[in-house]
């Protein structure tokens, strides 16, 4: 019985991609920016799996008889979001980005969402979720209308009071909004952006939720389930894959909660692929360009590892990696096109500290392997990094 566990580190890039001065990347390094903004990186247990094998990384030596596989990966699709980042991995490679609204949502997309969903709209521009919600905050409290704004990335976002709008409405405008935003208005994603609060101190709720496109198919989720093996997603992977090819999803509210559900499914699945996503080191640090406090996330996450470690079973797969970069030290606050970092254990070998050097789908080809997941067709990417 085979399992197989891969945490995605949101945003934790490990240096730009050849192509990043093409999307105004140029230098964006997340991982090793963040390392000299605090001083070296104090990571004791990555750093002991082989994080500093990844790239030179202030703080954190390379360890050359480190246990872990470990190097960075590129990504082949266009764009430098978190749908691309996932879908990637499961050997989905977008070939032409996902629409960006830099100038607000065009007659054809707000129109037809006022109508289905009977509000109004307020905003339809780039901004930051945290500003717009004060600027804008009161007034929809007073009239209702939805809060619609985007990002540099391939979003439609639809932020709500929570005692203005129910919880469920929002999360029916978002339906609403996914079924037009299709064809060439195609977004990644659409978001529910719920807050509370009074003007002037209105904050964010943990009851966000993603509303993606459906991914193509097969890919390597499918190949594995197909096989007979379940698998689990923790965090927004339901989300990231509009729950297609996910027997079970355990959304979480913090990279805590995420950490002790995967904690428990590693202690009472005897085989499967739990599939992980840690938001916060992207929601709540990389956007807001705190470098401090993106390093602090990381500490929580590598203070909770050994616990995830006991918890493996010999011959446990477990890939840390990232999907896109998000560097806090520039002064974009958007994602960057960095490369993914990429640590691969296995429970009870040791891989005296080997380097890979590959792309994004070597995650999923990887599991696909490990799991004995059905054979990839031809035009699925991905190498395995290990065999078992």
């Amino acid at each position: 019985m085979s399992r197989a566990c891969v945490i995605v580190l949101d945003a934790v890039g490990a240096g730009e991609l050849p192509d990043a001065a093409q999307y105004g990347d140029e230098g964006s390094d997340t991982l090793g920016n963040v390392a000299k903004a605090v001083g070296g990186l104090d990571l004791p247990n990555m750093e002991a799996l082989g994080l500093g094998n990844v790239e030179p990384l202030e703080g954190c030596p390379p360890q050359p008889g480190a246990p872990a596989v470990a190097g960075r990966l590129i990504e082949r699709s266009k764009g430098k979001d978190t749908t691309t980042g996932h879908w990637e991995m499961m050997g989905i490679v977008t070939a032409q980005a996902f629409p960006t609204y830099p100038h607000g949502f065009p007659h054809d997309v707000i129109d037809p969402f006022m109508h289905k969903t009977g509000r109004g709209v307020i905003g339809n521009k780039v901004a930051s979720g945290t500003e717009i919600i004060q600027e804008l905050g009161e007034e929809h409290q007073k009239t209702g209308k939805w809060i619609v704004y985007t990002s540099a990335d391939s979003v439609f976002q639809i932020a709500a009071h929570e005692e203005t709008v129910p919880l469920e409405e929002l999360y029916e405008a978002c339906r609403a909004a996914r079924e037009i935003l299709t064809g060439k208005h195609a977004v990644g994603r659409v978001i529910a952006r719920p807050f509370i609060g009074e003007p002037g101190n209105y904050t964010r709720t943990p009851n966000r939720h993603d509303f993606s496109l459906v991914p193509r198919k097969p890919n390597y989720l499918t190949l594995v389930r197909d096989a007979g093996t379940k698998v689990y997603g923790v965090g927004k992977i339901g989300d990231i894959f509009a729950n297609q090819d996910v027997d079970e999803s355990h959304p979480t509210k913090s990279n805590i909660e995420g950490i002790q559900v995967t904690e428990k499914l590693l202690q009472e699945i005897d085989e499967g692929f739990i599939f992980v996503n840690l938001v916060e080191t992207d929601m709540l640090w990389g956007h807001r360009n705190d470098p401090v406090n993106f390093h602090r996330c990381l500490q929580d996450f590598d203070h909770r590892l050994p616990d995830l470690l006991e918890a493996l079973r010999s011959g446990d797969l477990l890939i840390v990696t990232s999907d896109h970069g998000c560097d806090p030290t520039t002064p974009s606050t958007d994602h960057s096109r960095e490369h993914a970092m990429l640590l691969a254990y296995v429970a009870g070998r040791n891989a005296a500290g080997r380097i890979h050097e590959g792309e994004f789908a070597d995650v999923g080809a990887t599991v696909n392997a490990w799991l004995n997941g059905k054979a990839p067709s031809r035009g699925i990417p991905g190498q395995p990094i290990l065999t078992p």
